[in-house]
């Protein structure tokens, strides 16, 4: 069995998602900078923004126990700044304009120094504008030295693309419409047809229901490509493969389908899960998947396949083990693919749960909004910096439930924090640890986390034009 260092390194030299180890004996920072780039999409080249390092790598991969030491260095002609999405830097280190730091000016730069405290599969991205929809995210993946040393990672980062610039995207959205959310005109997609040969069957049918995508994109990537020209990423025969799932989409949640090979979840959003074995899981956007995968010892082409929520559009990567022909996957499916659910919510259980402790503070969150005008909002209030913060004292076990009241599903992000699913429509039970959780239509999602890390902190729907539009709040501690 090769080792772990030269299953990386065969990996990378493969062309698989580049990211590189931050040492504990580097004395200077480790450098990323903001800067332009260009990729071509649909045979069309398209200029798009990138966290990288000098050499090009996107990306960091680090071990537990690594001080987290950072610069990042703004080259772009506007200002910009990074959060680091999942992890529990001090407040001022998180990376929200306006909140936690100001934003980098063009030409400057910023140092980031903190201890990392747990190891998972993360992801850094701008939170300045609509940059995040320029493809401005990278994998922050740290390692446990303690770890399976036979297991090869695999990194697919996901994406949504469009040629159309997203502030036009935006004003689109918030041209005036005639029909209210929940309207049944505006709800639900095309009906269902059988599924294509070859995919896992597990994937739920569509039905009339929940609206699920705002935003008409040209192309879905995974590592940046489309299945017209997918990443193959070399693997072992017969090996061990951690594969690292990020939905760094800005607004697309997606079906993770593995075809016909079972695979296990470890970890969600970093987080570890006592194992559930499928075929397909959901994944909705700034969420994580750390799926284990035993490779056949027969050379093959193994597909790694991304369907998105309520539509025909698929992305994907492929495995190769092996000397195997690789063939051309369609892009798109047989049949629209139906909503996301909690299904798999319900059956996660963290492996290092929150201890049981009475809770001594509980938020209500209604998510509200309508498709007239574009209009979402917490608590039926569209956040401005005016607007009260939800307050918590250090020590506290807090309660947030979140009350979807709309037609669209929404994933919650809590920044600064890890929180734990503790309830689904008032069944309570002990699920999984993470930083972002969805909250389907007429559903309601409890989460508790431990007060522990004092600051000012974002709250908001990972749907970026739904953030932008007011589905937004902070936590602050009093």
């Amino acid at each position: 069995m090769l080792t772990r260092r030269k299953l990386l390194e065969l990996s990378l030299a493969a062309g698989a998602t580049p990211f590189t180890r931050a040492s504990a004996n580097d004395t200077p920072p480790l450098v990323l900078r903001l800067e332009r780039r260009r990729i071509e999409v649909n045979g069309k080249a398209a200029s798009r923004l990138a966290i990288r390092q000098p050499d090009g790598v996107q990306g960091v991969m680090t071990e537990l126990g690594v001080p987290y030491r950072v610069r990042v260095e703004n080259r772009l002609d506007v200002p910009s700044l990074v959060h680091w999405h999942g992890l529990t830097p001090p407040w001022r280190q998180d990376g929200v304009p306006g909140i936690s730091a100001p934003p980098i000016p063009p030409g400057g730069s910023a140092d980031y120094d903190f201890p990392l405290t747990f190891a998972g599969t993360f992801f850094m991205h701008s939170h300045e504008g609509f940059q995040e929809q320029l493809l401005m995210a990278a994998p922050l993946v740290i390692r446990d030295p303690h770890g399976p040393r036979d297991e090869q990672d695999v990194v697919m980062l996901l994406n949504d693309f469009s040629f159309t610039p997203p502030a036009e995207i935006y004003a689109k959205l918030r041209k005036p419409k005639s029909m209210a959310m929940g309207d049944d005109a505006h709800a639900g997609h095309s009906s269902s047809m059988g599924p294509m040969p070859g995919m896992a069957m597990a994937m739920p049918v569509p039905q009339e229901g929940p609206d699920l995508n705002d935003v008409q994109y040209d192309a879905f990537l995974a590592n940046d490509r489309t299945l017209a020209d997918p990443e193959v990423v070399k693997v072992e025969p017969g090996g061990k493969v951690r594969l690292r799932v990020i939905n760094a989409s800005a607004m697309t949640n997606f079906h993770l389908d593995l075809g016909e090979h079972e695979g296990e979840l470890i970890a969600v959003d970093g987080h570890d899960v006592h194992p559930v074995k499928g075929r397909t899981f959901p994944i909705a956007v700034a969420q994580r998947l750390d799926i284990r995968l035993t490779i056949p010892r027969e050379p093959a082409a193994h597909p790694i396949l991304a369907v998105v929520e309520g539509e025909r559009n698929r992305t994907g990567i492929i495995l190769e083990a092996g000397r195997a022909v690789v063939k051309r996957i369609p892009e798109t499916i047989e049949f629209t693919s139906a909503a996301l659910t909690l299904d798999l919510e319900h059956k996660l259980r963290a492996v290092r749960p929150l201890a049981d402790r009475p809770t001594d503070r509980t938020h209500t969150l209604d998510l509200t909004g309508n498709m007239a005008g574009y209009q979402w909002s917490i608590n039926d209030i569209e956040w401005t910096k005016e607007t009260p913060p939800f307050p918590v004292k250090e020590g506290e076990r807090v309660e947030l439930v979140f009350v979807n009241k709309t037609m669209m599903p929404h994933p919650m992000h809590l920044h600064g924090h890890v929180f734990q699913v503790v309830g689904i429509d008032g069944r309570r039970f002990a699920g999984a640890k993470r930083d972002t959780v969805l909250v389907p239509p007429r559903t309601s999602v409890t989460v508790a986390f431990d007060a522990d890390n004092a600051g000012w902190w974002a709250l908001h729907c990972h749907l970026l034009y739904h953030m932008e539009a007011g589905m937004f709040a902070t936590v602050r501690y009093v």
